[in-house]
């Protein structure tokens, strides 16, 4: 960031009648241009900095836990410590004799809540909304271990955390399952849907054709849970005006959120506002609404009175779902060239009986190469455990891990350099035939091993000051969705230009963005556009999930500035005119929508999206993709993996800001690094419960874990999508897991296919002899 750039953050702010507080929608703000900047577009494909930088680094920004709301109590959970049990008791004196408690909800207290949606509906996507279909504290059963059995409401914090460990629960546990691997037996197979990624798929006879192939690979593959970690914990403030509901909540998608509050608690959507101008990380985990928000609003509605019930780090793991744990099986069959003949990708999931659901871990494998017989299947366990979320790139993240493992195995079994492998595989169209929109995979794989220097790289396994030297790559790959979204557009007068959508803000740069596509679209400096974002008052956004929130924005952006065109013709341009000049001159505001948020024509809207969402997945393939690069120093004596370098190649399409497309492009990989080697949420299978609950014991990565970093962009658009842009959020987490393997792989010969790759895998295989085996040892067990 260039600090010498002044930021001032404006807010557009409304009063509420029962708070008599601020509520805040985030307005991106004007900014003067750095001196070397002539303040002339164009400006899409410009570096420009990040409009609310200053606003996060100097604590200007206001996150859900930090709103200023007259009159606010808190509250605070009190968990279950079983994964299975009945409520025989409840006592509750101690805690509501504690000075300042106001109340203490328990299943014996708390109002009804309406059920959560039954099924998913692809003309109400909110339905998918739902982390959980458990009945919070309408219900004496307990589903899984953190479920929370009472609510502490008090006028301090300190009272409540205190008051929640005075109340005194008496269970009857029951039998509970909750070992993926002593479940499998249990598992059923996923059956494919309409709207659904690809979960099973067949085409030729992939098991006739791998039997028959020259070289095979046939490997299996274990991931573990991964807990949501992101910087910002869960924390919601809500306020009842009668029926009339705010709430300050950090969602990924204020709208879906916005619909299930509603659902929930029996009130008119259209009576619920969400808040949610800044989030600080969500990574899936905010892209649902979990105990922790429904039972804050259920407490304001309980205490007359402003709630705000934020989680601890042990609360946010034990009550909001993590990624699923895998059991996969990759086998390829290939030719003595290296043409792949076969491809078979099986996989074991779990969810839960109240929640959850399959990941899209065997899609890419029907991708991104092409092959003759292909053989796709998903299976799911049922664990009484909390339910799986969506966790950045669910499915492809640890699937990527299975397919370009086993492809740089085949690669060694081949004795082919594993790019050139990957070049003979690369195709126009997926397995079944069908084209891609935009596919760069070649350009990618030339870009990023040019940048390496990967022809010229060491002999895996060298020796450099005592630690064994290794080298590996993978593809990346990642669908590119596109949902609709509505905005309205103004042009006035004073030659400024405001952009209103309910967008999330979660470190992507939404609102710089977004400006300078309308500045290039109505011809104006990038300081004469706003865009007011983070607020369910404002035209509806899809949400910050699936890299899709930015295309669809643009889409509806550059149909808002086609009809700011038209208007403005209609008021007599003078020749020579800008749109801003001849709004000017005649002094009349120009605002026009696009799209809508309720009635007949959002229904409309709803049937004719997945109507192109199917026209179009018939007709190709949209996709970003990428290839990885990098250097481990493996500890002969320890075990230890240091990842020492890291240099990517992506083609996300058009790069509508090419700092703001590395910076989110490395941080995927950052969190790839984590799934790579550190990260893991152990279940204890007495208890269901994670072990180790807190950052303390979960380790993310830090900066010593992060190796310096080279991150390149084709910026090349996808002629099917708007402005090019395909997205570029999650892509750079997958293929980051395989990628580590396999250069410990050519550091030591062991092919670790049990994520994390921690110290003991690795020396119990590879001990103090530098020698490499000719053959893969795996430090899995068998697999599906």
């Amino acid at each position: 960031m260039n600090t010498g750039t002044t930021t001032l953050m404006t807010t557009l702010t409304t009063t509420e009648s029962t708070t008599e507080s601020t509520t805040e929608t985030a307005l991106a703000p004007t900014r003067a241009t750095p001196a070397a900047d002539p303040g002339t577009g164009p400006w899409v494909g410009r570096p420009v900095e990040r409009r609310d930088g200053t606003a996060k680094v100097t604590g200007a920004a206001t996150y859900s836990a930090e709103w200023q709301v007259p009159d606010l109590a808190h509250g605070w959970l009190v968990l279950a410590p079983h994964p299975r049990a009945r409520i025989t008791a409840v006592d509750t004196a101690a805690a509501e004799a504690h000075p300042g408690v106001l109340h203490v909800i328990t299943h014996l207290t708390a109002p009804t809540l309406k059920p959560a949606p039954a099924k998913e509906s692809v003309l109400d996507l909110s339905t998918r909304v739902a982390g959980s279909r458990v009945a919070y504290l309408n219900t004496d059963e307990v589903h899984h271990d953190g479920q929370p059995v009472a609510v502490v409401v008090a006028e301090t914090l300190e009272a409540a955390q205190w008051a929640a460990s005075l109340v005194r629960v008496d269970y009857s546990p029951m039998p509970a399952r909750t070992d993926l691997d002593a479940s499998l037996a249990t598992a059923q197979p996923v059956k494919q849907s309409l709207g659904m990624p690809t979960m099973t798929a067949s085409h030729g006879d992939a098991d006739a054709a791998l039997a028959a192939a020259p070289v095979t690979v046939d490997l299996h593959f274990t991931t573990p849970q991964h807990a949501h970690q992101a910087m910002e914990p869960h924390a919601t403030t809500a306020s009842w005006d009668g029926d009339r509901l705010t709430v300050w909540d950090a969602t990924q998608n204020i709208d879906w959120f916005r619909k299930h509050l509603a659902l929930r608690f029996g009130v008119p959507v259209a009576a619920v506002r969400v808040v949610s101008p800044y989030v600080g990380g969500g990574f899936g985990g905010k892209g649902s609404v979990w105990a922790g928000t429904l039972l804050a609003v259920m407490a304001a509605r309980v205490a007359g009175r402003p709630v705000r019930l934020s989680l601890s780090r042990e609360a946010v793991t034990r009550t909001v779902g993590g990624r699923t744990p895998t059991r996969q099986r990759v086998a390829l069959g290939a030719d003595r060239d290296g043409r792949l003949t076969a491809v078979v990708h099986e996989a074991v999931l779990r969810t839960s009986p109240t929640g959850g659901g399959p990941e899209q871990v065997v899609s890419a494998s029907g991708d991104l190469y092409a092959a003759p017989a292909v053989r796709l299947a998903t299976s799911t366990v049922e664990l009484d455990l909390l339910p799986n979320t969506f966790m950045r790139a669910p499915g492809e993240s640890t699937g990527s891990f299975g397919l370009e493992s086993a492809m740089d195995q085949l690669a060694h079994e081949l004795g082919l350099d594993p790019v050139e492998l990957r070049r003979r595989n690369d195709s126009d169209r997926t397995s079944h035939g069908t084209a891609f929109s935009h596919k760069r995979v070649r350009e990618v794989l030339d870009l990023g091993a040019a940048s390496y220097g990967w022809s010229g790289r060491s002999r895996g396994g060298t020796l450099v000051d005592g630690h064994l030297v290794g080298h590996g790559m993978a593809l990346a790959f990642h669908p590119a969705w596109l949902f609709d979204a509505n905005v309205t557009l103004a042009l006035r007068p004073d030659g400024t230009a405001l952009l209103r959508c309910g967008a999330q803000e979660m470190g992507m740069g939404t609102a710089t963005v977004h400006a300078q596509v309308v500045a290039d679209a109505l011809g104006l400096p990038l300081d004469a556009v706003q865009m007011a974002y983070g607020d369910s008052d404002l035209p509806i956004s899809p949400g910050a999930g699936g890299s899709a929130q930015s295309a669809s924005i643009v889409s509806a952006t550059l149909r808002a500035a086609e009809k700011v065109r038209h208007a403005v013709g209609r008021l007599g341009p003078r020749a020579g005119e800008s749109l801003a000049e001849t709004v000017a001159r005649t002094g009349k505001p120009v605002e026009v929508a696009v799209g809508a948020d309720s009635g007949l024509r959002a229904r409309a809207q709803s049937v004719a999206f997945v109507a192109r969402f199917v026209r179009d997945s018939r007709r190709f393939v949209r996709a970003a993709s990428g290839a990885h690069f990098c250097e481990v120093r493996v500890d002969p004596d320890t075990g230890e993996v240091r990842v020492a370098r890291w240099v990517a190649a992506f083609d996300v399409g058009r790069a509508l800001n090419p700092r703001l497309v590395t910076s989110q492009l490395r941080g995927g990989i950052v969190m790839g690094l984590g799934l790579a080697l550190t990260e893991e949420a152990v279940i204890d299978g007495r208890t269901g419960r994670v072990v180790g609950p807190g950052l303390a014991d979960y380790h993310v990565p830090s900066h010593a874990d992060v190796p310096p970093m080279e991150v390149h962009v084709l910026d090349d658009p996808d002629p099917t999508m708007p402005l090019g842009v395909v997205g570029a959020g999650e892509v750079g987490i997958t293929g980051v897991g395989a990628a580590v393997a396999n250069a410990v792989f050519d550091a030591t010969g062991v092919r670790v296919t049990d994520l994390p790759i921690t110290l003991d895998k690795v020396h119990r295989l590879v001990g103090t002899d530098p020698a490499r085996p000719g053959a893969a040892r795996s430090t899995s067990p068998a697999g599906p």
